[in-house]
C-alpha cells in the first residue's frame, strides 16, 4: 500500500515576471516546498504561511464531497481555458477560483502542483483514479502526445457532458416512482400508528361485529405499532447491505445488472441507455485516434451494464483476430439493428466516429423521450396505488360508522 503523504494548504503572496505582486494558495509538504513550486512558475515569492484550511491527505482514503459534476465541469472550464492559449498552470488556477466546492479547489490544486513539478497533465489526472477513469486520461494523454490537448479536452468535455446529462436522465426516471412509494408507506404507517388506534378505541364501544376490511386494517394497525421500529431497522439494514453488496461484490453487481434488464419498462431504458454510451465514447475515442481495439477495451468499461461489458469484450476479440466490427455487433444479438447497420456503413465509408455520433445522438434522445413518457405514465398510477391504500384505510375505518347509521 503506498504511504500517504501529508499536505497542507499555503497561502502566499509573490512577484510574477512582469513585476505584479500577486497571491494564491497552494498544497505542499512544507513552506520550502511551496517556494520552490511558485520559483518553477515564475513567481518570486514574498510570504509563504500555511492556510486555516488546514491538513489534507493525498493518496489516503479521506473521502471527499466531490460529484461527477463538478469534475464535468472541471473539465469544461479547462477545455475552454486551453483552447483560449491560457497556459496549463495558469489555468489551473484560474478554473479553481471559480469553483465554489472546497474539495473541488483542493483536488485542481493538487493536480496544478503535479503539473507544476514537472508531470504531464494526463500523469497527475491518473493519481486521483476515484474522480478520472482511465478514458479520459487516456485521451487527454493522447492529446499531449498528438500536440493538440485543447481539441482532446473538448473531445473529454463532451464526453463528460453528454454522459453526466445521460445519468442524469435515468436518475429522474428512476428517482420519481421510489420517492413516492416511500412517502406513500411512510404516510401509511402513520396513519397505522396514530390514526386508526383512535378509531380502534370507539369501535370497542359498538359493541357489535366489525366488517372484514376495518377487521384486517387493525390487525394491521396493531402489527404496526408492535413491531414498527424493527420494520424501520430491517429496511436500514437491508439498504445497507445492499449497497454495499453492489460496492463490494462483483458476482452480486453482475446479477443485479442482468435482472435490471429483464424489468419491464426500465429495461428498456437501460438498454438504450447503455448502446447511447457505447455509441458517444467509442466515438469520442476512435475521433482522437485511439486504435479501434484499444477504444473497445475503454468501451467496455463505460457502458454501465455488464450484459454490454461482455457483448463489447467478444466484439474486441473479434475485431482483433480480423472480423469487421458489425459482423461481431451483431452475434453479440444486445445491440439494435439501426446501429449495426450504421456502424457497417460507417466501416465501409472510413466514417465510424461521425456515424456513432450520430447513433449516440439518436439513442440520447429516445433515453430522454422514454424518460418522459414513463413520467407520464408512472404519474397517473401511482396516484391511483396512493388512492387505493390511502382511501382504502379510510373506507375500511368509516364502515362501522356507515353500518351504525344504516342500523339508526
Amino acid at each position: 500500500m503506498a504511504k500517504q503523504v501529508k499536505k497542507s494548504a499555503f497561502a502566499w503572496e509573490g512577484v510574477n515576471r512582469r513585476g505584479q505582486t500577486i497571491k494564491g494558495e497552494m498544497t505542499g509538504q512544507n513552506a520550502a516546498i511551496v517556494k520552490a513550486q511558485l520559483r518553477k512558475q515564475g513567481v518570486t515569492p514574498l510570504k509563504v504561511r500555511k492556510s486555516s484550511q488546514g491538513l489534507m491527505v493525498i493518496g489516503g482514503s479521506k473521502k471527499r464531497k466531490i460529484n461527477s459534476s463538478d469534475v464535468t465541469f472541471f473539465t469544461r472550464q479547462m477545455a475552454t481555458m486551453i483552447k483560449a492559449g491560457v497556459p496549463l498552470v495558469q489555468s489551473f488556477d484560474i478554473v479553481a477560483d471559480g469553483i465554489d466546492n472546497p474539495s473541488m479547489r483542493e483536488l485542481i490544486s493538487g493536480i496544478r502542483d503535479s503539473v507544476s513539478a514537472g508531470n504531464d497533465f494526463a500523469s497527475a489526472l491518473k493519481q486521483y483514479p476515484e474522480y478520472f477513469d482511465n478514458l479520459t486520461c487516456n485521451l487527454v494523454e493522447s492529446g499531449e502526445q498528438a500536440g493538440a490537448l485543447e481539441t482532446m479536452l473538448d473531445k473529454v468535455a463532451i464526453y463528460k457532458e453528454k454522459t453526466e446529462l445521460l445519468r442524469k436522465k435515468i436518475k429522474k426516471a428512476l428517482m420519481y416512482p421510489l420517492v413516492t412509494l416511500a412517502i406513500a408507506f411512510i404516510v401509511t404507517l402513520i396513519l397505522l400508528i396514530k390514526v386508526v388506534p383512535t378509531f380502534q378505541d370507539m369501535f370497542e364501544s359498538f359493541g357489535s361485529e366489525l366488517p372484514a376490511p376495518t377487521q384486517f386494517v387493525v390487525y394491521l394497525s396493531d402489527t404496526a405499532q408492535e413491531y414498527y421500529i424493527q420494520v424501520f431497522a430491517a429496511l436500514f439494514i437491508l439498504g445497507i447491505s445492499f449497497s454495499q453488496a453492489l460496492k463490494r461484490s462483483p458476482a452480486f453487481r453482475d446479477s443485479f445488472e442482468r435482472f435490471t434488464l429483464k424489468v419491464p419498462v426500465f429495461g428498456d431504458l437501460i438498454r438504450k441507455a447503455a448502446v447511447a454510451r457505447f455509441a458517444r465514447v467509442l466515438s469520442t475515442t476512435f475521433a482522437a485516434g485511439v486504435p479501434l481495439v484499444e477504444a473497445l477495451e475503454s468501451v467496455a468499461g463505460a457502458v454501465g451494464n455488464v450484459v454490454y461489458k461482455e457483448a463489447v469484450l467478444k466484439i474486441r476479440d473479434e475485431v482483433s483476430s480480423g472480423q469487421q466490427m458489425h459482423f461481431a455487433m451483431r452475434s453479440t444479438g444486445v445491440f439494435p439493428n439501426m446501429v449495426v447497420q450504421m456502424t457497417s456503413i460507417g466501416e465501409e465509408s472510413g466514417a465510424l466516429d461521425a456515424m456513432l455520433d450520430k447513433a449516440a445522438t439518436y439513442f440520447e434522445e429516445e433515453v430522454d423521450n422514454a424518460v418522459d413518457g414513463m413520467t407520464a405514465m408512472l404519474e397517473p398510477m401511482v396516484m391511483a396505488f396512493l388512492g387505493v391504500v390511502i382511501g382504502g384505510l379510510i373506507v375500511a375505518m368509516y364502515m362501522p360508522i356507515f353500518q351504525m347509521g344504516d342500523a339508526i
